[in-house]
């Protein structure tokens, strides 16, 4: 008779487990992904010897390989009134419970400001902390990192202020760049003729609610010659913050979303800024949470996109002052985020 095994995996108490038919249900150490891998080698060296073993040994190494993630940290003095061990420790301490991560912390004090091409070369999730200092790693530098997010090698999560930051900004100018030539046709993309302004005087320029939304796009077709694609380039910003502590609260737009895995509908983050829409970035993919205000304020705070190969995930709620990332529901996101994004990258 041809044997089965069933496996059923479930979650409970925030922890995995595995129930084989014949065996107990018990809690497990390791996620899912090495379950299956071993459940893989004992099966292969059942049916087919020792070619079993060597097969399901490459199989089970590309399913236990741990999530490299490199939270990155501008460590501003300030943020230790609420985490004594800076906010980028804060977020690597709570990823560092979870087996199926290798976690590394880099900061702007570091040998080449902890991005040299060692520690990206080992890393699939870039956790980003920004600030006051964004203005101090130089827009080659996020071109670097948005150039591998783009060839599938990284993704980013971008944290609350890291709206300005430079791989994010970065980023959000290739997806426009991809978004202002997907319309046109093949023949056109491939011949046109791309223009790139920054609408405002220079980099980090908040805008004004009557401003027009960047980015935006002008398409000049000459009767002879090239498409002529005239860019405006995204600010990355919005009209308007509030940084008085006042409560967010937090809606799961997408509740099937694996960011929104184990999250209520609904919850409030107790203290926190306020940034209000509209937020000058391209149309997200996805928008996973919103946020809102009870002075009648909104925001899309969890938004994912697709950058060439690879994805960005900006997740808005934070300050370094208010104990943000302490939070349950908080770290769960990031901490969902990053096993999301990181399985992406296998």
């Amino acid at each position: 008779m041809k044997r089965m095994a069933i496996v059923h995996f479930r979650l409970w108490n925030g922890g995995r487990h595995a129930r084989v038919p014949g065996f107990p249900l018990k809690r497990m150490a390791v996620d899912p992904y090495r379950f299956l891998g071993n459940l893989l080698v004992s099966n292969a060296v059942h049916w087919f010897g020792r070619a079993g073993v060597v097969l399901a040994f490459l199989g089970t190494n590309l399913l236990a390989a741990p999530i490299r993630v490199v939270v990155w940290d501008e460590q501003q003095p300030q943020q230790q009134s609420a985490y004594p061990q800076f906010l980028g420790g804060e977020i690597a301490t709570h990823l560092r419970t979870n087996a199926d991560f290798q976690v590394t912390t880099r900061r702007l004090a570091d040998p080449q400001q902890g991005l040299d091409s060692a520690t990206l070369d080992q890393c699939d999730v870039l956790v980003w902390w920004g600030h006051v200092r964004n203005g101090e790693i130089s827009p080659e530098t996020g071109r670097s990192i948005a150039r591998r997010i783009e060839s599938g090698k990284l993704s980013l999560i971008a944290l609350h202020s890291a709206h300005w930051s430079a791989p994010f900004m970065e980023a959000m100018n290739i997806r426009a760049r991809e978004d202002a030539l997907r319309v046109l046709s093949p023949e056109e993309r491939s011949r046109a003729v791309l223009i790139e302004t920054n609408t405002y005087p220079s980099l980090r320029v908040a805008p004004r609610l009557s401003d027009r939304l960047t980015p935006w796009v002008q398409y000049r077709r000459p009767t002879t010659g090239p498409v002529e694609v005239h860019l405006y380039l995204p600010n990355c910003c919005f009209p308007a913050y509030r940084p008085d502590g006042q409560p967010g609260h937090l809606h799961v737009r997408l509740p099937q979303h694996p960011i929104a895995a184990g999250l209520p509908s609904t919850f409030d983050v107790p203290q926190t800024e306020m940034y209000d829409e509209p937020f000058h970035v391209p149309p997200p993919d996805e928008v996973v949470l919103e946020e809102t205000w009870d002075r009648g304020e909104w925001f899309r705070s969890g938004m994912v996109w697709n950058v060439g190969q690879g994805r960005v995930f900006y997740f808005r709620p934070g300050h370094e002052l208010y104990p943000v990332y302490k939070q349950p529901e908080v770290v769960r996101v990031i901490e969902n985020a990053v096993r999301w994004l990181g399985h992406k990258q296998r």
